[in-house]
């Protein structure tokens, strides 16, 4: 598991954007205990690009609801930036933006009134605003229905809707959660392209994916989750050297670490 790294003085500058420490989630389902996440160590410093991936209810999407404070774990801490988002959640949450794997938002209220909202709540000036909404909107090919209901809206243009609202203040660290999923490949590209000058400027991308080529391609560092355990993390040459045949690829390293062989 990654090593931790702490902070010893408040005057010091935080390496770690993102920490996990010994992050557990347990359900009761009758008389059975299910173990959700198991003991997950993680530290993401400023500047990575990280991605972690799984198989379906592997635990991916548990772990990201408990970086963005959506769940809190039975057992261990989650760190934004060094705050403990069990005791400030607002403060941990003012750090980063954050794309749901289903973009349900509110359906009564237009495009430009949800991104005004959300620049609202991160006291985004008017300015500033108004230059983000237009460069994403562009950028993602809804400049033109983002003053219609967002009822009206399809699946893909929800999804480049919520992406932009989660950039609107410039966050640090941005969150997502199978980010791709229902964008058109211009929009996927799109996406792919601020994700890599998000962590150029300093910041932080941390993201689920089920597309290993997009993980492997981009990432500097990838997680391994296999049955709510981090089974392996690293860049490609550690996941390398971890897995039992030394496979080159990303999907036979996962593959062989997933089936129990590292």
């Amino acid at each position: 598991r990654q090593e931790k790294r702490t902070v010893i003085c408040e005057k010091e500058e935080i390496m770690n954007i993102l920490q996990c420490e010994n992050v557990t989630k347990t359900y009761k389902m009758g008389q059975t205990t299910v173990t959700a996440l198991d003991g997950v160590d993680l530290a993401v410093e400023k500047g990575e690009f990280v991605a972690v991936v799984g198989a379906s209810g592997s635990g991916k999407s548990t772990l990201i609801q408990h970086l963005n404070g959506l769940l809190r774990p039975t057992e261990g801490t989650v760190l934004i930036n060094g705050t403990d988002m069990r005791k400030d959640p607002v403060k941990c949450k003012s750090f980063f933006g954050y794309v749901p794997d289903n973009p349900d938002v509110y359906e009564r209220l237009t495009g430009m009134e949800y991104l005004n909202f959300l620049a609202d709540i991160y006291r985004v000036s008017p300015a500033e605003r108004k230059a983000r909404i237009d460069r994403y909107t562009e950028a993602f090919g809804i400049a033109a229905a983002v003053r219609n209901p967002i009822k009206s809206f399809s699946h893909g243009m929800r999804q480049k809707l919520v992406i932009t609202g989660a950039l609107i203040h410039e966050p640090m660290l941005w969150i997502l959660d199978e980010p791709m999923v229902g964008l058109d490949p211009m929009a996927a590209h799109v996406l792919k392209e601020e994700m890599r000058a998000h962590c150029a400027k300093g910041n932080t991308v941390f993201f689920s994916t089920h597309v290993l080529e997009v993980a492997e391609k981009l990432c500097d560092r990838v997680g391994i989750i296999r049955n709510g355990e981090l089974a392996a993390v690293g860049t490609l040459e550690e996941l390398r050297a971890q897995a039992e045949n030394g496979e080159s690829s990303l999907e036979d390293i996962f593959l062989d670490i997933v089936n129990g062989g590292a």
